[in-house]
């Protein structure tokens, strides 16, 4: 079995394993091409097993447009027959020798997989893949969608919001909301590099690597003008998303996610006029998920985030 690369004169060996819908799906054969077209995914990113001409498994990697490196793993299917769990995850090492470090692998889930056996039995060999690679770390994130359906929420009638060009403001609020956060990834990070390198690791990450502006970031303030918080509207290359909010420590428990979720959801329905909204947030994340349902948002799918060992 022979581990490398895609290039351009195997794509058409390749897209028969891109299954449409259920686990591991992101990339379907339209959405293949598309992000083929937008660079988001590469031949360079897409690696296949291939034995005696045949394409056995194929591994998927995004990365946005403009970097050089992709982020995480996308898409991971193999042949039915083969012993997918060993071919899969020596994929993926060989992959990850080539890249210099093992990348997350984002699996996208339906909303009730573990209801559904076949949905259980496709996460697992691919988990088992991944753990063979060394992604051995789970994190299970509800996936959102707000569509008009929903209804508009009427501005807060207790915080007012402001634009704020200054990213040392958002530094500031990324690196205080922070404290007792249960947004794992950026606990667990935080924990590594200390709250400020990785409040500023944020602030770049959400200003250069999402599509929507940066003048749509706002703090969120009493009517005195004290801060309790922060939204930031976004958007990825498919969709206007929730892209962060944060409620300061000490203004929790008084319900002002409501209100910063409200004016993100306002503000990309009036302001950018989005029909459709996503957004993540940590299974463990309770009162996060709690605020979506009351915003109306549907949780419509679930992403399990597999990560080599902090």
């Amino acid at each position: 079995m022979i581990f490398r690369p895609m290039t351009e004169s195997d794509v058409d060996r390749v897209l028969p394993l891109l299954a449409v819908g259920g686990v591991g799906a992101w990339s379907d054969v339209e959405a293949f091409r598309k992000r083929l077209a937008t660079t988001e995914y590469r031949p360079e990113w897409t690696w296949i097993a291939e034995e005696d001409g045949e394409v056995h498994a194929v591994a998927v990697w995004w990365g946005p447009p403009e970097q050089s490196e992709p982020a995480a793993l996308d898409t991971l299917h193999a042949r039915a027959g083969d012993d997918r769990a060993q071919l899969a995850g020596e994929l993926l090492s060989a992959a990850h020798r080539s890249y210099g470090t093992a990348l997350e692998y984002h699996v996208l889930l339906p909303a009730d997989w573990r209801d559904d056996p076949e949905s259980v039995a496709a996460l697992e060999w691919r988990r088992d893949a991944a753990a063979r690679a060394g992604l051995t770390e789970p994190v299970e994130r509800l996936r959102y969608e707000w569509t008009r359906d929903s209804g508009v929420p009427a501005p807060s009638p207790r915080l007012r919001f402001r634009p704020e060009p200054d990213d040392e403001v958002f530094v500031d609020l990324f690196r205080r909301v922070l404290e007792h956060s249960l947004d794992a990834a950026s606990s667990q990070e935080a924990a590594k590099v200390g709250a400020e390198r990785q409040a500023r690791s944020d602030v770049a990450f959400y200003r250069d690597s999402m599509v929507g502006d940066r003048s749509w970031w706002f703090v969120a303030e009493t009517p005195e003008g004290e801060p309790v918080g922060f939204g930031l509207p976004s958007r990825n290359t498919s969709f206007p998303v929730v892209g962060y909010l944060g409620v300061l420590p000490e203004h929790r428990g008084h319900g002002y996610v409501d209100d910063v979720l409200a004016e993100i959801t306002r503000f990309l329905a009036e302001e950018a006029g989005a029909d459709v909204i996503r957004a993540d947030t940590d299974l463990a994340n309770q009162p996060m998920a709690k605020a979506f349902d009351r915003m109306r948002y549907t949780n419509f799918a679930r992403r399990l985030v597999l990560s080599p060992p902090a």
